[in-house]
């Protein structure tokens, strides 16, 4: 019986190490996010004019970012949980002789739906990210043949 737990259990395990793996990814993204955020802040008081513009128009974008990045850490760490909450029901479900078949579904479900969640605002916040470095044209010298 305990064997067969362990084996079930598994498949909420390995969707937990690549839950981990993305919220790594998510972690380093928004360390970076948030160095550039500081360094254009410390440039907001120092300039005026377009530059000045420019600096607050990438300040509201990296916000924008940070917000977003925060929003997916939050649904993968619920998804994390909701996991962690499926293999405890999988394993009080065998020891306990209970049927809990549905609340583990419910609950695999659930985890899918906020690892979804948060694959969406990861989504969305590598298309900010992509949006804000577009590459003028102009340094792309089309005209040109290499």
């Amino acid at each position: 019986m305990i064997a067969e737990t362990i084996q079930t259990a598994l498949t909420p395990v390995f969707v937990l190490v690549a839950i981990a793996s993305i919220l790594n990814v998510l972690a380093t993204r928004l360390g970076r996010v948030v160095d550039r955020a500081r360094a254009m802040q410390d440039l907001h008081a120092q300039t005026e004019g377009a530059e000045h513009d420019m600096v607050v128009s990438e300040i509201r974008v990296l916000a924008k970012r940070i917000e977003l990045t925060n929003r997916a850490i939050l649904m993968l760490v619920l998804s994390g949980l909701v996991i962690g909450i499926t293999v405890v029901l999988l394993f009080v479900a065998g020891f306990a002789g209970h049927n809990l078949d549905q609340f583990i579904g419910g609950a695999f479900v659930l985890a899918v739906g906020l690892l979804m969640a948060g694959l969406v605002f990861f989504l969305r916040e590598t298309q900010e990210a992509s949006a804000a470095l577009r590459i003028p044209e102009t340094y792309l010298e089309l005209d040109r043949k290499l």
